[in-house]
């Protein structure tokens, strides 16, 4: 396992070299004009991860709940801008795949009690004997 591990560690930023260095030959200074707008789009993706987090959790509590989907998002977000800012190809295309999946829908506050109000609830007492 540690081989394994080790493994992809060296070999993700050996790939990444390799992959800029065949798209360097063949499109010149593009590569590195598409490596700096990668770099500022990573960058402008964690500092907007940062105060998304801060709205999401303040909306979700004013409404009474505590969500983790906004812990969720904002770490796809912070992954995405982190491998933008890492320069290479496969990783913006990691990238882009990790902004690209579809986010979970937190389920509203007036779900819980349209249940309670259809009569689909059933109150009462429960007392545990011994």
């Amino acid at each position: 396992m540690r081989l394994l591990l080790l493994a992809i560690l060296l070999g993700f930023p050996l790939l990444e070299i390799v992959v800029l260095a065949r798209l360097a030959e063949t499109h010149g200074w593009w590569v590195l004009g598409w490596v700096v707008l990668a770099a500022v789009a990573g960058a402008a993706l964690l500092k907007e991860a940062r105060f998304a987090l801060v709205a999401r959790l303040g909306a979700a509590l004013a409404a009474g709940q505590f969500s983790i989907a906004a812990f969720v998002d904002s770490a796809r977000t912070v992954l995405a801008g982190l491998l933008l800012i890492f320069p290479g190809v496969v990783s913006d295309f990691l990238a882009l795949t990790l902004l690209l999946l579809p986010r979970r829908i937190p389920e509203p506050v007036h779900a819980r009690t349209h249940a309670r109000a259809h009569g689909n609830v059933i109150d009462g007492q429960f007392r545990r004997e011994r």
